[in-house]
C-alpha cells in the first residue's frame, strides 16, 4: 500500500508498531476513499454538464475546486488526528469504526474483523501465566464479551483449556 496521507520514510515504517501500523493504512484508506468518492462525484458532474451541451462551461472547474477544497479539508482532519494519536501510539478512542477502551488491556478496534479481534484477545489473556487469574479475569471482562460478541465462548473454552 502507498502511503501519502502523512510524509513517512520506508526506515520510519520498519519503526512502526503494530498498532502504528494500522492506524496509519486506517488513515490511508480513508483517504483513499475520499478521493475516490470525490472522482466519482466530478465524474457524474461532468456527464450531466456535457449532455446538456454546456462543454465550455465553467461550472466543471467550479465543481472540481469545490471538491478538491473539501477533500483537502477532510484530509487534513485525517491526517491531524493520526498524527496525535501516533504520537500517543494509542488507537483513536471515538467513533464507530475504530475506538479504544482503556480498561482492556488489549486493541479494542471495532474495524478489525472479529478474527482478528479473537486473535488479539487470546494473545493477551494467554500472556498471563496463572490459569486460574486468566479465567478470573476473562469471566469478568464486559469489554471481551462485547468485543468478541459470539466469539467470546469459543474463547473462553479455549482458554479453559490451557488452564487444565
Amino acid at each position: 500500500m502507498r502511503f501519502d496521507i502523512i510524509d513517512v520514510t520506508e526506515e520510519q515504517l520498519k519503526e512502526f508498531t503494530s498498532v502504528q501500523l494500522k492506524m496509519l493504512r486506517t488513515a490511508q484508506q480513508k483517504k483513499d476513499d475520499l478521493v475516490y468518492k470525490a472522482d466519482k462525484e466530478m465524474q457524474m458532474f461532468t456527464n450531466i454538464v456535457l449532455t446538456a451541451g454546456m462543454k465550455n462551461s465553467t461550472l466543471l472547474r467550479d465543481k472540481r475546486t469545490q471538491l478538491d477544497g473539501e477533500v483537502a479539508y477532510q484530509c487534513a482532519i485525517i491526517k491531524d488526528n493520526l498524527i496525535y494519536n501516533l504520537t500517543l501510539n494509542e488507537p483513536p478512542d471515538g467513533g464507530g469504526d475504530g475506538g479504544g477502551d482503556e480498561s482492556a488491556g488489549y486493541i479494542v478496534d471495532y474495524s478489525l474483523s472479529y478474527n482478528e479481534r479473537y486473535v488479539i484477545v487470546r494473545d493477551y489473556y494467554l500472556s498471563i501465566r496463572d490459569p486460574d487469574e486468566r479465567m478470573a479475569l476473562y469471566a469478568a471482562d464486559d469489554v471481551a464479551k462485547k468485543y468478541l460478541s459470539s466469539y467470546y465462548a469459543t474463547l473462553y473454552n479455549v482458554l479453559a483449556t490451557y488452564s487444565k
